[in-house]
């Protein structure tokens, strides 16, 4: 600049407005960013119902060290859709202004379970039944039949007691699969106490509520079943991501049971 114009370059930029730095340093990119680029899209494509929140847990949980506005950045250049927001509702307060004593304070303190239908393709009926830790968020069981009674609950219980042993209290429905005098009986035998919902209040159980709702909007809505058995092991393949990849916003984003990971600078010199 100074051998073209005949002037120095403190005075060449305080006329022109510009920073002295802007004539040292050569702007580019972040070397990482078409990589970043292609996983956002990529993980876009692969859970279409996500926000950039969302995904930005997901790249963390993979081992990138990247924050919500970058993410957010990309993802509107490249033209991806953000869902809209959604309402916040308060799911543990009665109609009266009370609130629901029963907080899950630990794991295995809390679950609850609650039913899901669907059909499969030729429009038979089959339902599920979910139960989940309130307190870490994990899908504990989703068991799919085309008919689902008491005893289907009590052999469903039976099988996760036997894993991972009684919970305090178990939080459902007042169905009556539910308040089949065999279930309680049942619950209460094994050392558990049952912690049924206020009737019409369906929201009261809002943890299990909410887990269906990401169930139905994120799996169910998007699949369509031509077998039974089909739909048993795609259910249960869902249930392991959920647990173990998809983001909980409610747990920083880190989902209720992850597996061990690589961080991303590891697998760079693995490689």
């Amino acid at each position: 600049m100074r051998q073209t114009l005949g002037v120095s370059e403190r005075r060449a930029c305080r006329t022109l407005g510009q920073h002295r730095s802007t004539q040292r340093k050569v702007p580019c990119g972040a070397s990482d960013e078409e990589r970043l680029t292609a996983d956002i899209i990529e993980l876009a494509r692969t859970h279409g119902r996500y926000g950039y929140r969302m995904i930005t847990g997901m790249l963390n949980n993979a081992g990138w060290h990247v924050n919500h506005k970058r993410v957010e950045r990309i993802w509107r250049r490249e033209g991806l859709k953000v869902p809209p927001k959604q309402p916040r509702k308060g799911r543990l307060w009665l109609n009266d202004g009370s609130c629901v004593r029963l907080r899950p304070e630990r794991p295995n303190h809390v679950w609850s379970y609650d039913f899901v239908q669907d059909r499969t393709h030729d429009g038979r009926l089959f339902r599920s039944l979910n139960i989940i830790d309130e307190f870490t968020k994990e899908a504990l069981v989703i068991r799919v039949k085309r008919k689902l009674n008491s005893t289907d609950v009590v052999d469903a219980l039976t099988d996760l007691f036997i894993l991972r042993g009684p919970p305090e209290f178990i939080r459902s429905d007042n169905g009556a699969e539910f308040i089949a005098r065999k279930v309680r009986a049942w619950i209460g035998a094994v050392g558990a106490k049952t912690a049924f919902i206020e009737p019409g209040s369906p929201w009261e159980n809002g943890y299990c509520e909410s887990f269906n709702a990401r169930f139905r909007d994120e799996f169910l809505n998007g699949e369509m079943f031509y077998t039974l058995r089909e739909a048993q092991i795609l259910i249960e393949r869902w249930r392991r991501h959920y647990n173990t990849v998809r983001p909980h916003s409610s747990l920083g984003y880190r989902p209720p049971a992850p597996e061990s990971f690589v961080p991303m600078e590891q697998r760079t010199m693995m490689h």
